[in-house]
């Protein structure tokens, strides 16, 4: 239905969806920082897993749709598209925090675990399509492997919060994560956490209106899959962590914004899995166009960065910003102009 409205409906349709995502994230972001609070669990793990897992909704039926559909590159595209748009996401955030390098006030273990883990993840579609291509009722040992891994990393990062072999030096600028009202740390999380699933379905159904406004893109007017999943719906469902890490940044919540965003892109290597399973024509791995093996190493390149900038901990850099993200908006200006260009 929404592949037959005619151009200027479509592109309509897609705003409409994207503003409600968005603004259903800016409430999310909220919600997350009371439930990290109220169930002490920490900002970081909150961010990583319940607010990146919720903001990644959206992407992971837009991959899901678009292999069902047959479009593998499209699915591939929008899922390391997104990866690579969250994560220089976190490097504009770090201009909004004047006082110092977002990395170096934001230090938590458990950040720089996810941040490891995630390289892990991303290298599992590396392995797999420089592997024979195979599958096994049409799913790629692969995908089942990224599962498992993704399942051990949360369980390990659950330990890194809880029991921690080593902690960061503070300085005058790292923020602690501490709760800012300990009598609203004692009150129940049932109620928030039960909205906080009412604006998940709303980011769901945005996902689903954003997924075929692509594809309509792609088949009616002949759009490059993966120009449309890269910088199109990548882009547009990655703007909830764009705003939950503005937000969260803003109220000070800096473990919160951090892990959000690296917590969101290990959630969305699990794009990955959902789209091998929904394409039916055998291994998405090696279905895919060179185009979206390039996105899938800039967002490992990124991710590279990301993490070194994390252990560095610079506390100023050119323009009161880190030079990791100076390096991340320089890596994702370059991939940019290879993708639109090339």
């Amino acid at each position: 239905m929404i592949a037959a409205l005619p151009l200027p409906y479509l592109l309509i349709a897609t705003c409409l969806a994207g503003a409600a995502v968005v603004i259903a994230s800016i409430r999310a972001t909220r919600l997350a920082d009371i439930i990290a609070d109220r169930t002490r669990m920490g900002e970081a793990l909150i961010g990583g897993l319940i607010l990146g897992g919720a903001t990644s909704i959206a992407g992971v039926i837009v991959s899901v749709d678009a292999a069902a559909s047959g479009d593998a590159s499209y699915a591939f595209s929008n899922a390391v598209g997104g990866i690579a748009a969250q994560t220089l996401f976190l490097a504009l955030a770090d201009l909004l925090h004047k006082r110092a390098n977002l990395e170096h006030a934001a230090a938590e273990p458990a950040n720089l675990f996810q941040a490891v883990m995630l390289v892990i993840l991303l290298s599992i579609p590396f392995a797999a399509m420089a592997g024979p291509d195979m599958a096994y009722f049409g799913v790629h040992p692969a995908s089942i492997l990224l599962f498992l891994a993704y399942l051990y990393g949360v369980r390990l990062s659950s330990e890194v919060r809880e029991r921690p072999m080593w902690e960061a030096v503070d300085t005058d600028e790292t923020r602690a994560d501490e709760p800012e009202d300990p009598a609203e740390a004692r009150r129940s999380a049932r109620k928030p956490a039960l909205a906080f699933i009412g604006l998940v379905l709303v980011m769901g159904a945005g996902g689903w209106v954003i997924g075929q406004s692509g594809q309509a893109l792609i088949e009616e007017y002949g759009l490059a899959s993966s120009l449309v999943g890269a910088l199109g719906t990548a882009v547009i469902t990655s703007l909830p962590e764009l705003v939950t890490t503005l937000v969260a940044v803003r109220r000070g919540a800096l473990q919160l914004a951090v892990g959000g965003i690296i917590g969101g892109n290990t959630f969305d290597t699990l794009f990955l899995v959902g789209a091998d399973i929904a394409y039916r024509d055998g291994s998405i791995y090696h279905a895919v166009e060179p185009n979206d093996l390039y996105w899938l190493a800039t967002g490992l390149m990124m991710t590279g960065i990301l993490l070194a900038g994390l252990i560095v901990r610079q506390r100023q850099g050119p323009g009161r910003i880190g030079m990791e993200s100076v390096l991340m908006m320089a890596v994702y200006a370059l991939a940019l102009g290879v993708e639109v260009l090339g």
